[in-house]
């Protein structure tokens, strides 16, 4: 089993990082990649018992490009107090704290008491995210369940989603590789369901500086799997594979992925981060 997209409560997940860590015990490799933050890292990389392998993650959103949908990067091993890779993790996390005022706003105007007090006792420390609001509007029974919270409201395109900073490929990437880590597409189906899209469009991200894709992901058809396995047999891209684990924030999503040829699909990312 191998699993190299877990979330913890760093961000937006309901396992901490030492949970995490002894969940994967029987992993052959496990990356802890908390959304625009490396607070968990430590902790994860430490705890005991843990996986076999363990690598330094985070997960960026950055700008899609005209015409895509929601472009999320793993950024996987390396360096996270790198000054690059720091100084824009720091800029997309203050985007976030600008952000949250603005969603709870809307939820007011669309006559939902929420106060930002709440989110915050609801994150505990935390960097504040969506799922906090999605929780506390459950927990004051404006819905009935985290996705009822953000497919009637917090969801892009929904009425209270509220914009944020975000780098573009190009920065992100930049920072990444200089910080001696990996740039990996996470989940490419949510970037571009249509195959030839999704074809046209990888040629130009190789070309900006990306270096795989999460082409085995918990939610993946038989064919997209197919598919992102194919583009990255002919690009020469890494592949990785994810779960997309939050714990109980997404409760449909289980841990770990068991997959064929774990180490024909590891070593060379392992060799790329220097850790073979």
């Amino acid at each position: 089993m191998i699993d190299l997209h877990v979330h913890s409560t760093a961000s937006d997940g309901t396992c901490t990082p030492s949970e995490i860590a002894a969940m994967g015990r029987d992993c052959r490799v496990l990356a802890l990649t908390d959304h625009d933050t490396a607070a968990g890292l430590p902790e994860f990389m430490s705890a005991e018992p843990g996986p076999a392998v363990r690598i330094p993650g985070m997960e960026l959103s950055l700008v899609p490009g005209e015409g895509f949908g929601r472009y999320h990067l793993l950024a996987l091993g390396g360096d996270a107090s790198h000054p690059a890779l720091s100084a824009l993790v720091k800029r997309a996390a203050e985007g976030r704290v600008e952000r949250n005022p603005r969603i709870i706003a809307k939820l007011a105007a669309l006559g939902m008491d929420v106060s930002m007090e709440e989110v915050a006792k609801e994150a505990g420390g935390e960097v504040i995210a969506r799922p906090h609001i999605a929780r506390v509007l459950l927990k004051k029974g404006h819905v009935t369940s985290i996705k009822e919270a953000f497919d009637l409201y917090l969801a892009d395109g929904r009425p209270a989603f509220a914009e944020r900073w975000r780098p573009s490929p190009a920065e992100a990437f930049a920072a990444i590789h200089a910080a001696g880590g990996v740039a990996v597409m996470a989940h490419p189906k949510y970037w571009a369901p249509d195959p030839e899209k999704f074809r046209a469009g990888i040629v130009q991200q190789i070309e900006l500086g990306l270096d795989g894709i999460e082409a085995v992901y918990s939610a993946n058809t038989i064919d997209e799997t197919r598919l992102h396995l194919s583009v990255a047999l002919e690009s020469g891209l890494l592949v990785t594979a994810g779960s997309d684990f939050h714990g109980d924030n997404k409760p449909n999503v289980a841990f770990g992925m068991d997959i064929h040829d774990e180490d024909a699909l590891v070593r060379p990312l392992l060799r790329r981060l220097g850790m073979l």
